[in-house]
């Protein structure tokens, strides 16, 4: 229905734009969007938008849409391209239909979320919780529960697994706290349609005959996962074979949006290397010409997960250059094992040009394409500074790195060590498509401004 209101929309603001005249057969209006719900519908199962219906609010809501859209697009597109229409249709038309439905679908699911409880009440549909808990914790759970009431949510009762706190009188509705020993009579005697165990880990197996009663009685069944210290991983469930997996993660594991990301990556260093190639090939001859060696430097770094990969640059310095980097330790300004000097005089006679406008990293374009590297991502580092990495600090190595990144458009050299590593690791914390698409545009003034690397 949302995309029949946007398809109409769409065609009337098309209509009455003075621009060339646009119109569309009823029979071939119907078709394409026929076709546009398919390829909406298709895309919202395959990237799992239906499923997370009520719990998108905010930018939640439009990030899902965005990638609902995204996903959309190409089907729609293919299938316009094979109609062969005598005439191709508007793609304002087909923009401006994306907006709208993309605003309606944003809309729809922020209503959604933010009423969700009220009109599961205002329909009898509210959702009765048991919670089973280790002492204080399950009247804190129940308590959380309580005050999340707008999503529809009601404690039925509260288990203690200790029998600490049995006969204690719950606020605000009196109820008194029960044994674990009552499970049995209220999932037989009381609607319960969920049964959220939070309890520590040692706990969990004793519980194992909990957790079947609940599964013969098919009713659903949650356990709070609060017991493992892993502030900075994301927790999601997978199946190996037919066995259920905890899997813990402290980088993106969002397959479409990462899928995404490798597409742009592609397509973005495959169209930078055709058009940079007279370019490229004049600094070559540049580079050859003004210092004796090869045009360009291969040296080895760490890509995702440590991964050795042989990193491509434009030579900056001259031949050797790394064998002195021991005399020049003195002249160092950086801190921890990074290695910088300001009017390196190992530089070539263009090094220094080269490096302030980034245009010695432009054979890493090459890398992106290989898949060792991405337009995006923590910088790769040598072995020989990942073996002086400080714990904490390695876990930078858990995205592909790429040709720039967050700490390269917040002060570059300017920064400390310390501060690179707590950027790298905030854009893996906050990693998402919009990120990229910002530090991209933000790298552009950057890299023209000659803010480049000293």
């Amino acid at each position: 229905m949302l995309a029949a209101g946007a398809f109409a929309a769409a065609y009337a603001t098309r209509a009455a734009l003075p621009m060339r005249e646009f119109g569309l057969e009823p029979a071939t209006a119907c078709l394409i969007l026929l076709a546009a719900v398919a390829s909406v519908v298709v895309a919202g199962r395959w990237t799992g938008a239906y499923s997370r219906l009520y719990d998108l609010e905010g930018a939640s809501s439009i990030g899902t849409t965005a990638l609902q859209l995204g996903a959309a697009l190409p089907p729609l597109l293919a299938f316009l391209y094979l109609l062969h229409l005598e005439v191709p249709v508007s793609r304002l038309f087909l923009g401006i239909f994306a907006l709208y439905l993309g605003i309606l679908q944003t809309s729809q699911r922020s209503l959604a979320a933010r009423y969700r409880g009220r009109v599961r009440r205002a329909l009898g549909a509210v959702s009765s919780v048991l919670v089973v808990g280790d002492g204080e914790t399950a009247l804190e759970i129940a308590a959380e529960i309580d005050a999340a009431e707008r999503h529809g949510l009601r404690v039925a009762a509260v288990l203690d697994c200790r029998g600490q706190l049995n006969g204690r009188v719950r606020p605000p509705d009196e109820h008194r706290v029960r044994p674990l020993e009552e499970l049995p009579r209220l999932l037989g005697e009381t609607a319960i349609d969920q049964v959220l165990f939070a309890v520590s880990g040692e706990r969990l197996r004793s519980l194992e005959g909990a957790f079947a009663l609940c599964d013969e009685h098919g009713v659903t069944t949650r356990i709070v996962v609060d017991f493992f210290p892993l502030p900075h991983s994301q927790l999601h469930f997978d199946r190996f074979g037919d066995r259920p997996v905890l899997t813990f993660s402290v980088a993106p594991t969002d397959d479409l949006q990462l899928l995404v990301k490798r597409a742009f990556d592609l397509a973005a260093a495959a169209g930078s290397l055709i058009l940079l190639a007279l370019p490229m090939a004049l600094v070559a001859v540049a580079v050859k010409l003004t210092s004796p060696g090869p045009v360009i430097f291969r040296q080895l770094r760490c890509g995702l997960n440590a991964r050795l990969f042989a990193c491509y640059k434009f030579r900056s310095m001259e031949l050797g250059a790394e064998a002195k980097q021991q005399e020049l330790a003195h002249l160092n300004e950086k801190d921890g094992p990074a290695f910088k000097i300001r009017d390196d005089p190992r530089l070539t006679p263009i090094g220094a040009f080269l490096r302030r406008y980034s245009i010695d990293e432009w054979p890493q374009f090459w890398n992106v394409l290989l898949g060792d590297m991405s337009l995006v991502g923590p910088r790769p580092a040598v072995p020989g500074e990942v073996h002086q990495y400080e714990t904490w600090q390695r876990r930078r190595l858990r995205m592909r790195p790429g040709l720039t990144c967050l700490w390269a458009v917040r002060g570059r050299d300017r920064l400390d060590f310390q501060q690179w590593m707590e950027l790298d690791l905030e854009y893996i914390d906050n990693w998402s498509l919009a990120l990229d698409a910002k530090i991209l545009a933000l790298s552009v003034p950057v890299v023209l401004a000659g803010r480049g690397a000293n």
